[in-house]
């Protein structure tokens, strides 16, 4: 009798939306709900939030824990669908075949453009436009794989640091109805280790997803963050920000579309064309990341005056805290090179689209100097990036690589100039670029030794060809056949076709 008189008594007593108790009873294993903490929530006014959101927040907590990786590891899942949410909220209109067009063809006429001044290989390259949800699909995997190594570190200290907050607060020290009387929240707290492992892992996830998808609704092309996201023979235009990006200038779009295609398409070509670069660009934000250090005596002070049962306030809290303010000798070296390759890409890109537009574009200069800009005043990358992983991607040493590359390509043209990215032995380093005559200089005297080398032992071939004829069988050697008799068969006595061309000995 008295459990029939409970029953219909219970929404009464707790006077919370079905909803709402159901989130709260699967945090709490099943069990009654705490009359405190019933209180608490209606003081919150939880009592009165609309139970559609309610029924969403309860679907994402349990997608939450049902897909995080018990590692702290990022879910590429979580981090997709939150991107996705991210560009649909902020409207993403599926691409028409009208700018589909126009994106094939401002490629297409890039690239001619391009073959006037760079002889790198653009075989196949095809230009498509792409909505931000498909930029996200497409370019998610590596982002996911760039930070990786910073979710592991930052779900390792922040668990260990909430699990020091919470155990050093005793018996009695956390609310009443969190956990069962006379137990010690210690105790509690290693038993959630692994789930704490993974609302970490998933928080995480969560702001990889946030921040791609704001990425997505920001940038121009499909590389202009200089990672090689999207490989060849793609080569993306994002129609919706393009015009954006045109009205804000008041410049023709169809010039704007030209220029951002030729930009593009120049990088996709340098990825494609100098197989060491993107793997060590890379290599280089991985090491970054894996020797970051995460500053966990920041966290535990961040999440010592919060409540660790508020995942909002605990993202507020841990704000700017997660990095340590000192870089490793490796992070350093790292931050090195990377710096270095990103002024690279963007310098010989500035270089090579300069040339290939300023015939053909009235408003290049314009446009040129509104990239700069973009640029300098920190573009998407470098937010995204500073706040996931603490490391910003800007070309800070741009105007030195692009003086670098001018130098070159004044002294011998376009060869010279793209012959910088032949091998990663040849190509700038750091201290280049504080001195960029001086790298051209060095070049020019490598080439000249070379072609010296070269001329040399093609006299010596043919001297030593010369001797041969002369002392042989002068009936069956002479004539037409002495003279082009080597490089017309390639057989003995020279080969002095190939030879000549053979780099020296070390």
């Amino acid at each position: 009798m008295t459990d029939s008189q409970d029953l219909p008594d219970e929404p009464e007593d707790t006077g919370l939306p079905p909803e709402l108790e159901q989130v709260l009873r699967g945090l709490t294993g099943g069990r009654e709900l705490d009359p405190q903490m019933v209180e608490m929530m209606r003081g919150m006014g939880l009592d009165k939030v609309d139970p559609e959101m309610l029924q969403m927040v309860a679907g994402q907590v349990q997608a939450m824990f049902a897909g995080a990786d018990e590692s702290g590891a990022v879910d590429a899942t979580v981090a997709t669908d939150i991107a996705r949410k991210t560009v649909a909220a902020e409207g993403d209109p599926t691409v028409s075949a009208a700018a589909s067009a126009e994106a094939r063809q401002a490629v297409d006429v890039a690239n001619l453009w391009l073959d006037a001044v760079t002889d790198l290989d653009h075989s196949g390259l095809t230009g498509r436009a792409w909505s931000r949800a498909e930029w996200v699909e497409a370019t998610l995997p590596v982002w996911c794989e760039l930070v990786d190594p910073i979710a592991v570190g930052v779900s390792d200290a922040m668990g260990n640091a909430l699990t020091k907050q919470l155990g050093d607060l005793g018996e009695g020290g956390l609310p009443e109805g969190m956990v069962p009387p006379g137990t010690n929240p210690a105790e509690v707290m290693s038993q959630m280790g692994p789930m704490l492992k993974r609302m970490q892992g998933s928080m995480f996830s969560v702001q990889l997803g946030q921040a791609v998808g704001a990425l997505a609704g920001e940038i121009l092309t499909g590389g202009e963050v200089s990672l090689p996201l999207v490989p060849a023979p793609d080569v993306i235009l994002m129609p919706q920000a393009i015009t954006a990006f045109a009205q804000g200038l008041e410049i023709d779009e169809p010039q704007a579309r030209l220029l951002l295609a030729v930009r593009e398409s120049a990088r996709t070509r340098l990825f494609h064309a100098v197989p060491w670069l993107a793997p060590q660009l890379l290599s280089a934000v991985r090491d970054y990341a894996r020797d970051t250090t995460i500053d966990t005596e920041a966290i535990e002070e961040g999440l010592r005056s919060i409540d660790p049962t508020d995942p909002e306030a605990m993202q507020q809290a841990l704000a700017g805290r997660l990095f340590a303010p000192q870089q490793s000798d490796a992070q350093k070296a790292a931050l090195t090179r990377l710096e270095t390759l990103l002024a690279l890409i963007e310098g010989w890109i500035d270089v090579v689209t300069a040339a290939a537009v300023k015939s053909h574009l009235p408003q290049a200069d314009a446009l040129g100097e509104a990239v700069r800009r973009r640029r300098a005043s920190g573009g998407p990358a470098e937010k995204t990036f500073s706040a996931l992983v603490g490391l910003e991607l800007r070309p800070r040493r741009l105007r030195d690589a692009a003086n670098l590359f001018a130098a070159l390509e004044a002294s011998g043209g376009a060869e010279a100039r793209d012959a910088a990215w032949a091998h990663p032995d040849v190509a700038p380093a750091s201290a280049d670029l504080d001195d960029p005559l001086g790298y051209v200089e060095r070049q020019n005297a490598v080439a000249a030794g070379a072609d010296s080398f070269d001329a040399e032992l093609d006299a010596l071939l043919r001297a030593d060809s010369g001797d041969s004829d002369s002392s042989g069988d002068s009936g069956t050697s002479g004539g037409p056949h002495t003279s082009g008799g080597p490089d017309a068969s390639g057989g003995s006595p020279g080969e002095s076709g190939p030879a000549a061309d053979r780099p020296p000995a070390p």
